[in-house]
């Protein structure tokens, strides 16, 4: 399975960059699992929010292979326990869905476009995580659905 993270911004600090490799190195087993960066917009540059979440929309849009299914990160998302997001992923592969894109927004979120061509919306939960967590969240969870799939022990 392939499976790609969109993630807009760049992990600025160490310790985010040190998290995200941990579970990356633990995924390869699993799962060719990549991070593509989508550069943020700078709101004085794009005429505030809504320019904003246009430009970004744009470039996650375009970055989100035609065949792939796309999964976004999204508050107002349907909240999955660890065991039904471990049963979504292998219930896509069974389906013979090979490609699957998650997409982590910006500070502001995402805009409509993105959220229109995403195949559906996972939240981990009703609190607001800043982006740089829910990569590693992300990561983690993913980790952690193909330890379930696998029914192996979770590493600690």
């Amino acid at each position: 399975m392939n499976i790609t993270i969109l993630a807009v911004g760049k992990l600025k600090e160490k310790f985010w960059t040190q998290a995200c490799e941990e579970y990356l190195k633990r995924l390869k087993p699993y799962a060719r699992v990549t991070v593509r960066e989508i550069p943020d917009v700078n709101p004085q540059q794009a005429g505030g929010t809504d320019g904003v979440l246009a430009r970004e929309g744009e470039a996650i849009c375009a970055a989100i292979p035609q065949d792939s299914y796309a999964v976004l990160l999204d508050i107002g998302g349907t909240e999955l326990s660890s065991p039904e997001f471990a049963s979504r992923i292998e219930t896509l592969g069974i389906n013979g869905q090979s490609s699957i894109v998650f997409v982590i927004g910006g500070s502001d979120g995402v805009g409509e476009a993105v959220k229109k061509r995403a195949n559906e919306a996972v939240s981990f939960g009703r609190i607001t995580l800043p982006h740089n967590l829910a990569r590693v969240v992300l990561l983690e969870q993913l980790y952690r659905a193909f330890k379930i799939i696998r029914r192996e022990p979770y590493h600690k």
